[in-house]
């Protein structure tokens, strides 16, 4: 047989070489003796054999506990039972006291005797044993459950008082910042956030970016912001005031109105819980104020840039006064009480708060004055629009701060001249800006625009020049900012005031910010090499790039999403400031203007704050701060000083400005 089956054997393989020799096929090589596969070693084939083993499922692994535990406790119980002076004498009576040790350490009774005894002792700890564990899993798995459910943030938030954000966007990092600051001095208050994000995502966001909340507690949960059963889990009902952040995308703004429609679904009609919104495109503003009530402040992002850009491009440094106004890290706007000033007159108010800045009143029918006649009375009932560090430092003084007449100079202001602006870059905010200069900008003055596009463009820029029209002069011509030849074309000695435009965020385009700092690094060589002066205002999109811009100490920054976070905040702590902010951000009507301290006060020489108070009163403005350009350093507050006391003497330079409210 054996002979047999080797010829088959042989045949077999003759008939396979025949077979590799008719298809041309090379028979593989005999394998050398040295390169036969070794077998894996023996401490893999076990490792190997024992996860196979495990792999068959719990009884299993049951089992190998089982056996892990004996083979620790019974020897260990047999050292200590024969190791022991007071042991028994004879093997079955130490085998006993092993195997009541044994029983003790693994729970299984241990009692000794007949063998029957021993197996219902062994049975009924098992049961003990069996109905412990599966308590204990129950437990656990609960707990866990419970915890996983904490996790997905889809517990209800029992707070009453408490600040609701709803939405995640750019901004969310500044409101929180900003609401942790001006929650600094109470005792207890939260912030329940929700979005459509993982809750973990969130915090550990937020840790990074905020940092420590000192006594504001802050509470993720999770949910889409257009189902109510969602909304209902950060109670808004209770909420002191409700902010719904604005998109990053403007073409996500219908998502807003459902937004405020579920939340007047969940708080119901009746409810006054305030309500602060932002959207980014005004066809979205009606329908966004109608669905979130009477009530409710809805502001235009676009909007607000475009003014602020237009305000900027006239007046350098003006954004670093918005900066310093609206975050409350320093000095803010507040509407106080102002007991004992019933019948004074307005002009005397305004040095009567050695600590404080007066701009306006705020009468008991609730309409606000921003910088009203000086001649005008207080009435009892009156309370005090003031710039101040917090809402208790306003304390009027019974005399007012004094001042030197002789240092006051009433120089009437300097006729407006036509101006010429260059805008570089386009982008969906461009057309609201040129709407913006055409209001502010003296007639006669003109707009050049560099930037590159096609039909679309070209559709905004004839729309853009039919609305400023007779106003302001636009021309074109087409170009990438980003171009070293495009910017070298230009001619910067011809231009007044430079503004910088990032493209719109689209799919597959990168970051807005990447090209304006291109272009800035563009213009501040070309101002190198030809030694001419740039006044650039730059938008930005993100505030970190506003370090790595390579421009002057203290040049205009308009970072759109950081200031609209910072004006949510500010109106949700005072909902009078909605409409002061309107005004001063109207193109006509009262505003935030930079002027020559020489037009207030005889320059070279020293002089209270006070009596640039006074000086400014008796133009009909609102003295609210100044600015030097000796104390402009990077990492500083540029040179710009909001609110310093009356009492407060300096020496004022030619080229300080002071910062005012006025009309014009």
């Amino acid at each position: 047989m054996i002979k047999e089956r080797g010829r088959r054997r042989t045949v077999r393989s003759s008939r396979v070489g025949k077979q590799r020799q008719r298809q041309d096929v090379p028979a593989p090589a005999p394998r050398p003796a040295g390169d036969l596969p070794q077998r894996a070693p023996l401490y893999g084939r076990a490792r190997y054999w024992f996860d196979n083993t495990l792999a068959r499922g719990v009884a299993v692994l049951i089992g190998w506990l089982a056996v892990a535990c004996l083979t620790v406790v019974v020897p260990a119980s047999a050292l200590l039972v024969w190791t022991d002076d007071h042991a028994p004498d004879t093997p079955w009576a130490k085998t006993a006291e092993v195997w009541r040790s044994v029983g003790q350490t693994l729970r299984l009774g241990g009692e000794v005797g007949s063998p029957l005894r021993v197996i219902l002792s062994v049975l009924l700890a098992l049961v003990a044993l069996f109905y412990v564990s599966t308590v204990v899993g129950l437990m656990t798995t609960a707990i866990t459950d419970e915890l996983v459910a904490l996790r997905r943030g889809h517990s209800t938030v029992l707070e009453h008082g408490h600040t609701v954000v709803l939405g995640w966007s750019a901004q969310t990092f500044t409101v929180v910042v900003e609401l942790v600051a001006a929650n600094a001095n109470q005792r207890r208050a939260a912030v329940a956030m929700l979005a459509d994000r993982d809750v973990t995502d969130m915090e550990e966001e937020l840790r990074t970016e905020v940092g420590d909340t000192g006594r504001t507690r802050i509470v993720c949960r999770n949910g889409r912001l257009t189902d109510p059963v969602a909304l209902a889990r950060v109670s808004p009902a209770t909420a002191d005031v409700v902010l719904v952040m604005p998109r990053d995308e403007s073409d996500e703004d219908a998502e807003i109105v459902k937004n405020l429609l579920a939340l007047r679904a969940t708080v119901g009609d009746g409810s006054r819980v305030r309500v602060v919104a932002a959207v980014r495109d005004a066809r979205y503003r009606l329908a966004a104020e109608l669905a979130a009530g009477p009530d409710a402040v809805v502001l235009e992002a676009d909007d607000i840039t475009a003014r602020l850009v237009a305000q900027c491009a006239r007046q350098p440094g003006l954004s670093l006064v918005y900066q310093e106004l609206l975050d409350f890290t320093g000095d803010e706007f507040y509407v106080v009480d102002a007991p004992g000033q019933a019948g004074r007159a307005f002009a005397e108010v305004l040095r009567a708060c050695p600590q404080s800045s007066v701009v306006g009143v705020v009468h008991a029918d609730g309409a606000l004055r921003l910088n009203p006649p000086g001649d005008l009375l207080i009435g009892p009932r009156d309370r005090l629009v003031v710039i101040a560090q917090d809402d208790d430092t306003t304390v009027p003084t019974a005399e007012p701060a004094a001042f030197d007449d002789s240092l006051i100079v009433l120089r009437p202001p300097a006729a407006a001249h036509p101006e010429r602006v260059l805008l570089l870059g386009w982008n969906r905010r461009a057309r609201h800006i040129v709407r913006q200069l055409a209001g502010r900008l003296p007639v006669g003055s003109a707009l050049h625009v560099v930037a590159e596009g096609g039909e679309c463009l070209t559709a905004e820029l004839q729309a853009a020049t039919t609305e400023a029209a007779p106003r302001l002069a636009v021309t074109f011509t087409p170009g990438d900012p980003t171009l070293p030849e495009t910017v070298n074309d230009v001619d910067l000695a011809d231009h007044d005031g430079v503004i910088v435009l990032g493209p719109d965020r689209g799919p597959g385009l990168e970051a807005p910010d990447d090209r304006t700092l291109v272009t800035l690094l563009l213009l501040r060589e070309r101002e190198r090499t030809s030694g001419i002066p740039v006044r650039v205002v730059t938008e930005m999109t993100d505030d970190r790039n506003r370090v790595l811009a390579p421009v002057a100490v203290g040049a205009d920054f308009i970072v759109s999403g950081k200031l609209v976070g910072l004006l949510m905040v500010q109106i949700s702590q005072n909902w009078h400031l909605a409409r002061l902010f309107e005004e001063l951000l109207a193109p006509d009507g009262h505003a935030i203007h930079l002027k020559p301290a020489s037009d207030y006060i005889r320059t070279g020489q020293g002089a209270s704050f006070a009596t640039v108070v006074e000086s400014a009163a008796r133009r009909g403005e609102c003295a609210i701060g100044y600015r030097s350009r000796d104390l402009a350093h990077p990492g500083l507050d540029h040179g710009v000083r909001i609110n310093p006391a009356k009492a407060e003497v300096r020496r004022w330079n030619a080229d300080d400005a002071v910062i005012v409210v006025a009309d014009h």
